[in-house]
């Protein structure tokens, strides 16, 4: 097909969209739906995916926690043989500390939390409250082995606070600012749960996971401290991380090992414990998006198959609107092939018109999204773009092929005849 060929079907298919504007646009519509719902969704996945290794990275990329049950699971759900694990000891850490050479740092930490069923009440010398906080006990390896507990000001929790159970915490800043919104916290007195501690450090910032609660929440003590105020809080985690020299596999089974001969695990016998990496979140996300992609390329389809028929059903009209056309052009030697082509282009310019417009639509949504949750950097990839610019010319020449095919077998003589 030579260029002028080519300029004459596009001018062609314009005519086509301007002579038939209701029409045209509601057959548009359904592509644009099509297109744009894979676009911004896409888009905001891939935002939300930066975020999740985001997360990850400040978890600690080679961060490992071992607990009694699957992160983020309902023991209740689980057969009894699960539910009747033993809890972890407070001195586990060292064992594996001990037994493990291929482990760099080691750590035990609990908590107590309204998800537990605790509440606790922190309050300052003027008698201002705060009780959602999240109360943690740690040791000094703590903030190496999840560095997301970075601190601001001050210090973190040394081995001398440690030893002596000193009654000391460091607080995540929305306690700090609730509690001391004029001054600096540090060297200020807290009362947690009635007990009184000294503050010797504030986090970092963290607002935490989408609705989920951040570094922000939490009030971090001695985890000897914690030890001896709340005996009853016995649902312990123990993290640990690994040199990057060192293959992940052999640390994680140095630990199996050690956790086994701990809890007195039989040879034959499964572990009645769970170890895993500071990725839960990423899997825990895959299985979210796994059930979005799927709702999406849904909708997606649906407004494609509409927007595919249309054009089929505009395309059609035209064919019987330009009978005599068709019989012209063949009577001055066009083949069956260059009518084919013709109809053909005309419906590929149909859908990638709505095509164009979704992909723009989909850039409105993610430039949206970015600018009301600079969190979650929603970005058009040059891969989705591509992909919707495929499909529409895709659904076009799908949809528009049997119209194109009943046009180029019209025969001459009945198209000149035709009225």
């Amino acid at each position: 097909m030579t260029r002028s060929q080519l300029r004459e079907n596009v001018l062609a298919a314009v005519e086509t969209l301007r002579a038939h504007k209701v029409r045209s646009g509601l057959t548009v519509a359904g592509v644009v739906i099509g297109v744009a719902s894979v676009i911004s969704v896409a888009a905001v996945i891939q935002g939300l995916n930066k975020f999740i290794q985001d997360r990850v990275e400040g978890l600690g990329s080679r961060s490992y926690f071992v607990t009694r049950f699957p992160f983020g699971s309902d023991p209740s759900r689980f057969p009894e043989r699960i539910r009747v694990r033993k809890y972890l000891q407070y001195g586990d850490a060292e064992f594996v500390r001990a037994t493990s050479p291929h482990v760099d740092a080691v750590t035990t930490f609990g908590t107590r939390a309204a998800f537990f069923g605790d509440v606790n009440r922190i309050q300052n010398g003027k008698g201002e409250l705060v009780e959602n906080a999240i109360l943690r006990g740690a040791e000094p390896q703590y903030a190496e082995v999840i560095p997301l507990f970075s601190v601001a000001e001050g210090r973190f929790i040394s081995a001398y606070d440690e030893e002596h159970a000193r009654p000391v915490v460091v607080l995540g800043e929305a306690i700090e600012q609730s509690l001391f919104p004029y001054g600096n916290a540090v060297g200020q007195s807290v009362r947690i749960n009635g007990k009184l501690h000294e503050v010797i450090g504030v986090f970092e910032h963290d607002q935490g996971f989408f609705v989920g609660p951040g570094v922000d929440q939490f009030a971090v003590i001695p985890l000897s401290n914690f030890r001896k105020h709340y005996p009853e809080a016995k649902e312990l985690i123990l993290a640990f991380t690994i040199p990057r020299e060192v293959q992940p596999d052999v640390a994680k089974d140095e630990v199996i090992q050690a956790m086994r001969r701990l809890r007195k695990v039989p040879p034959q016998a499964e572990n009645d414990f769970e170890l895993s990496s500071s990725d839960f979140l990423s899997n825990l996300w895959n299985q979210l998006t796994g059930a979005l992609v799927i709702l999406t390329t849904v909708i997606s389809s649906v407004g494609l198959l509409v927007g595919g028929i249309g054009v089929m059903n505009i395309m059609l009209i035209s064919v019987t609107e330009r009978t005599k056309e068709i019989g012209v052009r063949k009577a001055l030697g066009a083949r069956r092939q260059d009518i084919r082509v013709q109809f053909l282009l005309e419906a590929v310019f149909v859908t990638l018109t709505g095509g164009c417009i979704g992909i723009l639509a989909g850039a409105v949504v993610a430039t949206a999204v970015r600018m009301l949750v600079p969190k979650v950097p929603a970005t058009l990839s040059p891969l989705w773009i591509g992909l919707g610019f495929t499909v529409s010319v895709a659904v076009g020449l799908f949809f528009g092929f049997y119209p194109a095919n009943r046009a180029a077998n019209l025969d001459p003589i009945s198209c000149l005849r035709y009225e």
